[in-house]
Parts: structure tokens; sequence; C-alpha cells
């Protein structure tokens, strides 16, 4: 009986506390829907704001998109298993599920290691930026992205290295060892989790050097009380220490994907068995966790962001707003000869038309008193 009991572990343990079952499915499920309607708002922001649309916003969109898709075809399958409906008995489900859910995780973390590439460059190699991000090399790093994730899984949902099938210690549907004790898992860690971070790591490790040689030249450039012959230069650093800043940003998406992806690794390892079912449990809410944790990093971390999120869930209200505020002003000051100000853009033009009317006032009002 105690063998019966540690071969289906995890399933046992969730179905001797149903509480807990229902409230790993709430939580699915409100996961899903926050990382439906914030990587849906992340695509449109980016598609209707130009100021926020560039070559890694590309890429974010990409991620955006790999993160929806695991919320609208993983996610309810995992939550119907906490609710102990029983998806996993029909053989085509516990391939395609874990085929897009392993895709996703490879997926999302080759577009991050693209967007750490692209900062990178920027900063590091700025005078390579445009020969490297063309629309045609773009599109291929894209489809090499999805080509790899997938296309390492390939094999495995043919059964041909290890196989797609319900895992009863882990209580779902998993890669597992095929008749010849061969599994992909290894190669998928290696492949789509360690040479990635690797990269990262190394990107990082060169954007922080140059950020800080930048800083330092910088304060040189203040504290010196000679005229400053290299302008050109010190614009090259500005741009490169205000590149940080989003850069900064992608490594916050970065640190938030291996923290909801390192428990299940280590509990995976340090546990086969599964004695400890309520820390896989906490692994896997961290895992469907991030798939909507990048559109809050962006609405938190980058200004640009905020804008554009407010200005989309305001449906143009905002800019409406904005618009007659310039107007207001520039008649008021007019108005006030003495708090005259340099006004700018639109507030500029209306400030002109009203000191023509002003002026046109005033000579009808003398043509009047010759009269």
């Amino acid at each position: 009986m105690s063998s019966s009991n540690q071969s289906v572990g995890f399933e046992l343990w969730l179905k001797e506390n149903p509480n807990i079952m229902y409230a790993a499915a709430f939580m699915t499920l409100l996961i899903m829907c926050i990382g439906i309607v914030g990587n849906s708002l992340t695509i449109l922001v980016i598609l209707k704001s130009p100021r926020i649309r560039n070559v890694a916003s590309t890429f974010i969109i990409s991620l955006g998109a790999a993160d929806l898709l695991f919320c609208i075809t993983v996610l309810p399958f995992n939550a119907s298993r906490f609710l102990n409906i029983n998806w996993v008995q029909y053989p085509q489900l516990c391939s395609i599920v874990p085929f897009l859910q392993y895709g996703n995780i490879g997926v999302s973390l080759l577009f991050i290691t693209m967007i750490t590439i692209n900062r990178y460059i920027m900063i590091v190699h700025s005078s390579l930026y445009s020969i490297v991000y063309r629309p045609i090399w773009i599109t291929f790093m894209i489809m090499l992205c999805l080509i790899i994730s997938f296309g390492m899984l390939v094999p495995t949902l043919l059964s041909k290295w290890g196989k797609f099938e319900y895992d009863p210690k882990l209580g779902t549907c998993s890669i597992v060892s095929d008749e010849f004790g061969q599994s992909s898992k290894s190669a998928l860690l290696i492949t789509g989790f360690i040479i990635p971070c690797i990269v990262i790591i190394c990107c990082y490790t060169g954007i922080f050097l140059v950020v800080r040689n930048s800083e330092k030249r910088m304060q040189r450039h203040q504290t010196s009380t000679q005229s400053d012959p290299t302008a050109t230069h010190m614009q090259s650093i500005r741009r490169k220490l205000s590149e940080w800043r989003i850069t900064k940003m992608v490594l916050a998406i970065f640190l938030s994907f291996v923290l909801c992806y390192l428990p299940i690794t280590i509990t995976k390892t340090l546990d086969p068995s599964v004695q400890y079912p309520a820390v896989l449990l906490i692994a896997y809410i961290m895992i469907y966790a991030s798939a909507c944790f990048n559109p809050i990093i962006y609405v938190i971390m980058n200004k640009q962001y905020r804008k554009a999120f407010k200005s989309v869930l305001n449906f143009g209200c905002c800019e409406k707003a904005t618009k007659r505020v310039p107007v207001l002003r520039s008649i008021s000051k007019r108005l006030q000869p003495h708090g005259i100000q340099e006004d700018r853009g639109f507030g500029t033009t209306v400030s002109h038309v009203s000191s023509i009317a002003l002026e046109s006032l005033d000579c009808n009002n003398r043509i009047s008193r010759i009269a």
C-alpha cells in the first residue's frame, strides 16, 4: 500500500486535501485571466504606440504572444487537473499540452535572450546595430527561436526520444523515458535553459562593465573645469546610460523567469519521489505565474510603457484633455504680458492666433471710436 501511495504521491495528496486543491485551481485560473489581459494589452500598446516601437519591442511582442499562448492553451488544463478532472486520460491531450508547455518555456527564454543580445549590441557595439538588426534578420531570429524550442520536442512527440505520457508521481503529463530508457529532458535543460542563461549572464557582464566605465567618464567630465572638446563622445556616454534604464527592465524580466522556473528544477532533482508535494505545488504555481509577470514589470520599471498603457486604457480621452490644456494656458499667458513664457508645438500656434485675434479686436475698437 505504501508503494502505491508513493507512486501517485502528488495526486493522492491533492485528493486528501480538497481545500488546497480548490485553492490551487483558483490561483491557476486567476493567473490565467491576468496573463491573458496583461499580455494582450502589452501587444496592443506596442502596436499603437510608435514611441516604444523598436527592435526590442518586436521581441517583447513575441514574448507576450508566447505567454498569451501559454495562458490560453496550457493553464486551463492545469486548472482542471487541480479540480480532479481527468483530461490526461485522452492520449492526444496528454501529448499536445506538455508539448505546448515545454515549447513555450523554451521560446520565452530564447526571446528574453534575443532582447538581452539586442541591448548588448546597442550599448557595447552600437556601430554594428544597424547592420545586425534589419527586418529580414529580425524575422530570422524569431523563426529560429520557434524552430529550436518546438523542433527539439518533435522527436519526443513522435515517441522517438522519450515520450509524452502521464507521470503518476507528478500527477500530470510530462516527458518520461521511452522503452529504450531514453529521454530528452537533459538535452532540453541544457539547450533551452542553461545555454541561454549563460549567454544572458555574459551579455549583462559586458553591459555592466561598459556602463560603469561610462559613468566614471561622466563623473570625471563633471568634475573637470576645462572645456570639453569631445561633445559627441559625451553624448554617446549619455545615450549608453539612457539605454541602461531599459536594459535593467530586461534584466528584471530574466530574473523573474529564473526565479519562477528554478524551484521546479530543484524540486524534481532533489525530490524525484515527491515526498514533499506541497513544495511541488508551490513550484507549479510559480511556473504559471511567470506568464503574467512581464506586463507588470513593464509598467513598474518603464515610464514610456506606463504612459502608453494609460493612453490605451483611456481610449484616447487623455489625448483630448492634454490638447486642451496648452490652449487655455497659451491664452491666459497672452492675457498676462508679464508672465509670457516660450510655448511649444500646438500651444505656440494657438497663442499666435489668439494674439492676432486680440490685435484685431483692438483695431475694431479704435475704428468704432473714430467713427
